[in-house]
């Protein structure tokens, strides 16, 4: 399970050192993607495959099924850490997320996200707030 947060910077050549706690399991290849509120999503090959397999239940009928899947998939890019556990994030996802060198990722579960810190730093003061404050079971059962 990927827990935790840490502030990584982004080199010169679009790469990224991935955190140490997520090494091991990232190690043997990653899947990067478009995520929603502009961060990325990364995923062990694995769990990507078992994402996939959800999207893919989908009723092709449906518009929102299809614009997700395009959106998602068509960002997509596997990637496999270097000796320096370095993986390069493509320049297309870059500027989806709109990374700079400060970056802050995520552990989330069963995915890594990567934020610009700019970006993470606002988003976090504004759903705190609300998190704080939730008055009704967002998850049932959970509380």
């Amino acid at each position: 399970m990927f827990l935790g947060t840490y502030a990584p910077k982004l080199d010169e050549k679009g790469r990224v050192i991935l955190p140490a706690k997520f090494r091991e399991e990232l190690s043997t290849g990653i899947v990067m993607t478009r995520g929603q509120e502009r961060c990325l999503y990364v995923f062990t090959t694995r769990d990507f495959d078992e994402v996939h397999e959800k999207i893919r239940q989908a009723p092709i009928t449906s518009k929102e099924g299809r614009d997700f899947f395009r959106v998602f998939l068509s960002g997509a890019s596997a990637e496999t850490p270097d000796k320096q556990n370095r993986v390069t994030i493509p320049a297309n996802l870059r500027a989806y997320a709109g990374l700079g060198r400060d970056l802050t990722v995520i552990g989330v579960g069963t995915r890594v996200e990567i934020w610009d810190t700019e970006v993470w730093d606002a988003y976090l003061i504004e759903q705190e707030a609300s998190f704080a404050n939730i008055t009704e079971e967002v998850i049932p059962g959970l509380f």
